[in-house]
């Protein structure tokens, strides 16, 4: 994409103009994923693909016709297994892509977005790709601000809210809306795409609860790593849903690994030598939610262990132990929900109460403290 990103900007840039075909979403077995992208120029090059190679003649004309002023379209392309070649379509799948052309005047939030990339900043554009509304409109979605609009004040509220928490998940995809940006309509659809990796929950402790966790975290979109020092317990068989089993002391990893401030780590061992060195090393980092499971006995006598290591009690204070939310749980998917529940509640601010006996928005922006 950022291949893509460069060839747009170079063309607006001159004051050019550029078709731009993206994949919004696919069906059955498709050769690119949502966000796929390819540029086509005044000139007649092409940047990227949609495809892999399978429609990208079709696609390639439909954005010339966009350039030469056909309005922008979302175009469904793919057949039965039994009839793929008709098309080019040889996998059998489903794609569905939006071709528009870009300009100063199409897309003037281009150019940030673009320095946003470059810069690792986290970044979502929210395009109208189908319905009663201005097909084509961007909404520009940063963490913290937004850019453009999609029509109507209502309507970029409620996709630049969904929009934030797709981009905290590094997710790409379909939304759909009222003509208002009500949630429970969907003649309107939105393309969301995250310019943003997915973040990282690191699982220390290979137990049965982790893999649960593990299962969870993937669910929602984290890249899950699960970390042991005991090689017969750390194994990809026994954490097939794991992105990566790293087999290494905790405290060794996390000091030698990426950590954001969207990161979160759940330590599940309650072992004071593994525990101990790992929670040190963990709070000198942005971790955006360090959990540590354990009985309040544990956990006391896990943080006097910590005070002795010289932690303050401002960095002890940043530990959840026991972590969760008190819902009751008592299996280890029961307990994996009630440490996604208090992730999430972290995330944005959220109380962990019932909903009906709270008042005011049910959606809420992300804490000021917070950098997820």
């Amino acid at each position: 994409m950022q291949e893509v990103m460069r060839e747009l900007v170079g063309a607006v840039g001159d004051g050019e103009r550029a078709g731009l075909v993206t994949v919004v979403s696919t069906f059955k077995s498709a050769p690119r994923q949502p966000g796929a992208s390819m540029a086509v120029t005044q000139a007649g090059e092409a940047v990227g693909s949609v495809s892999g190679g399978c429609i990208e003649g079709a696609v390639y004309e439909l954005a010339q016709e966009v350039m030469d002023g056909r309005a922008p379209v979302l175009q469904r392309y793919g057949v039965s297994d039994d009839d793929a070649f008709a098309v080019g379509l040889t996998c059998g799948g489903i794609i569905d892509v939006f071709v528009e052309a870009v300009d100063r005047t199409t897309f003037p939030g281009l150019v940030d977005v673009a320095a946003s990339i470059d810069e690792a900043e986290p970044v979502a554009v929210a395009t109208v790709v189908a319905g009663p509304g201005p097909v084509g409109a961007h909404l520009v979605v940063w963490p913290d601000r937004v850019a453009g609009s999609l029509g109507g004040e209502r309507l970029d509220d409620a996709v630049a809210d969904d929009a934030r928490g797709m981009l905290e998940q590094g997710m790409t995809g379909i939304r759909r809306y009222g003509a208002e940006g009500e949630r429970r309509l969907d003649d309107l659809q939105v393309f969301v795409q995250s310019f943003a990796p997915p973040p990282r929950m690191l699982v220390f402790g290979a137990i049965d609860f982790a893999a649960a966790l593990v299962r969870v975290g993937r669910f929602l979109g984290y890249h899950v790593t699960v970390c042991d020092a005991r090689p017969v317990f750390a194994t990809p068989r026994r954490f097939p849903d794991a992105d990566e089993v790293v087999v290494k002391w905790p405290h060794d990893y996390l000091a030698a690994t990426q950590v954001d401030s969207r990161t979160v780590i759940c330590v599940l061992t309650h072992d004071p030598k593994f525990d101990v060195p790992l929670l040190a090393e963990a709070v000198r980092t942005p971790a955006a939610y360090i959990g540590v499971m354990g009985s309040r006995r544990t956990h006391d006598d896990r943080l006097a262990r910590l005070r002795a290591e010289g932690v303050s009690e401002a960095d002890l204070a940043r530990l959840a132990s026991p972590l969760g939310l008190d819902i009751g749980a008592r299996t280890p998917e029961e307990t994996a929900v009630s440490i996604a529940a208090e992730i999430i509640a972290a995330r944005w601010g959220g109380s962990g109460r019932r909903l009906r006996d709270t008042s005011g928005p049910i959606h809420r922006e992300p804490l000021a403290s917070d950098a997820l």
